[in-house]
């Protein structure tokens, strides 16, 4: 299996389940984007034929976009399309596999030590902002809390961290195949 492939033969109930949650997560991420266009066009139109503008949008649409970022990030790993640049390494994968699974894992843990690390400076501001009610917007015009953003940013980073740690492990799943070849 490729790099970033995502498993649909897997047996595992707990794999099956782990990737009904990345799609899921993907999924909401998309209907958050078609409901995100409505209400800029919605606005854009209310703007132009009433000058009477949706309080607001500006805001919804800043904090939107890092919501939206973090649902589907996992599935852009568990797809293999994360942007990076896998012409070298397909070449190797295919040339000298082994080193190619191993350069795999390298990456791999390598992307789920990067999300750990946001994740343990996303955890303290999302506590901070639920702890002291933070919000964007201006009082008395619009106002949305910003701690389900950042709850979302800690839940996104949490599955895109086992994520990459899942990859990880079918890569040396891979390593093994080949040192060992069944009969």
């Amino acid at each position: 299996m490729a790099a970033g492939a995502p498993d649909t033969e897997s047996g595992n109930p707990m794999v099956r389940a782990f990737a009904a949650l990345v799609a899921g997560l993907n999924s909401i991420g998309t209907t958050w984007i078609f409901v995100l266009m409505l209400v800029i066009n919605v606005d854009v139109l209310s703007r132009f034929l009433f000058n009477l503008p949706i309080q607001g949008v500006a805001e919804i649409v800043e904090l939107s976009i890092v919501g939206i970022v973090f649902l589907q990030i996992s599935d852009a790993v568990r797809a293999g399309r994360l942007t990076r640049s896998d012409g070298l390494y397909m070449q190797i994968l295919k040339r000298r596999p082994v080193v190619g699974h191993v350069m795999g894992v390298v990456f791999d843990l390598a992307g789920s030590v990067f999300f750990v690390f946001i994740l343990l400076g996303a955890v303290p501001r999302l506590i901070e902002a639920w702890e002291r009610g933070y919000f964007a917007g201006n009082e008395g015009l619009f106002v949305v809390p910003v701690w389900p953003i950042r709850l979302i940013l800690v839940i996104g980073c949490i599955v895109v961290a086992l994520q990459f740690a899942l990859l990880a492990w079918r890569n040396v799943q891979a390593v093994q195949q080949l040192r060992n070849p069944a009969p």
